[in-house]
């Protein structure tokens, strides 16, 4: 027996050996650890272990869903719903280019402005398009998620800006 095995306790020893192999060891997709919410569709923390790649993905607005509206207004946008609904198709065929999905999105920040015709923030608009593209049957990986309501955007036909962060192994 080595000096070094002497000196440390064979429990301590025997966590350590355990550590340098979970760490050592390569990590997947399976290896991120998403804690739920209950029955609301955001994660309420999400564990990325070492070797991870972070992608931070710039936010997002809408396209112009009526050409022949007035540019840079609301008409030319569409409602939160269609603007969320944009916006994350957008930033689904960014992440498709960086080969990622959806399911590697850790952490969404919306940021929204309340719709004029409502005269408040659109927070079921933009939940009804969300649900869409997170806590499906075809994509079940939740991101932390913050939804903010703010003064305005950019663009003045935006409601909506979405940035998103995802990671790769």
């Amino acid at each position: 027996m080595s000096v070094m095995t002497r000196m440390i306790p064979a429990a301590v020893l025997s966590a350590m050996l355990a550590a340098t192999a979970l760490y050592g060891a390569p990590a997947s997709a399976a290896d991120l650890i998403r804690h739920a919410t209950g029955k609301f569709p955001i994660a309420s923390a999400i564990e990325v272990p070492p070797g991870y790649t972070t992608i931070y993905l710039s936010g997002m607005g809408a396209e112009i869903s009526d050409k022949n509206a007035k540019p840079m207004t609301m008409a030319a946008y569409g409602d939160t719903e269609t603007q969320v609904k944009s916006a994350l198709g957008k930033i689904q065929a960014s992440l498709a280019e960086l080969h990622l999905t959806f399911a590697d999105v850790v952490q969404m920040h919306i940021y929204m402005v309340a719709d004029p015709k409502l005269g408040k923030l659109d927070f079921a608009g933009m939940m009804k398009s969300y649900t869409q593209f997170f806590g499906t049957t075809a994509q079940p990986n939740l991101p932390t998620r913050s939804a903010f309501q703010v003064a305005a955007l950019a663009n003045p036909g935006w409601l909506v800006e979405i940035e998103v962060t995802a990671v790769r192994k």
